[in-house]
């Protein structure tokens, strides 16, 4: 498992040339308006989403797991503890199908547990839950 970073930022060519320079790896998936990187030191899911007119430069945090087991252990544990306010299985997002538990934070910081099943073409679907204007996904 990794941690995942969200990060709005102004200027996607900017952020990605830098991002790559600070972490000495190359962009994992480029899109229109998004990039995420996958670090292996430290372990990290570096995503960066295209928005220059966001509020907040942090868009969300995640855990991003390699197996099925770990997202239901993780939905267990949140629906258990009552955290688990969204689950999606098989949805698309951020050019990527995945099965994924977001829970909110008490200051209203966003994280999700999540698995890709595959690539995808498209950025997705729209998320069930209020944002501040950008799209929120893994």
């Amino acid at each position: 498992m990794r941690v995942q970073l969200a990060l709005n930022v102004k200027d996607l060519d900017v952020a990605v040339e830098f991002y790559s320079k600070m972490f000495g790896v190359e962009v994992n998936k480029r899109k229109p308006g998004y990039a995420n990187f996958a670090i292996e030191q430290p372990p990290l899911k570096l995503v960066l989403f295209e928005a220059p007119e966001a509020t907040e430069r942090l868009d969300h945090l995640g855990v991003e797991v390699f197996d099925d087991e770990a997202v239901d252990a993780a939905t267990e544990r949140l629906k258990a503890q009552g955290m688990a306010d969204l689950v999606e299985e098989e949805t698309t997002c951020c050019y990527a199908k995945a099965n994924k538990v977001w829970a909110e934070e008490p200051d209203g910081l966003r994280w999700e547990w999540y698995r890709v099943l595959e690539d995808s073409q498209t950025f997705g679907e729209e998320p069930a839950f209020e944002s501040d204007g950008t799209d929120t996904c893994g």
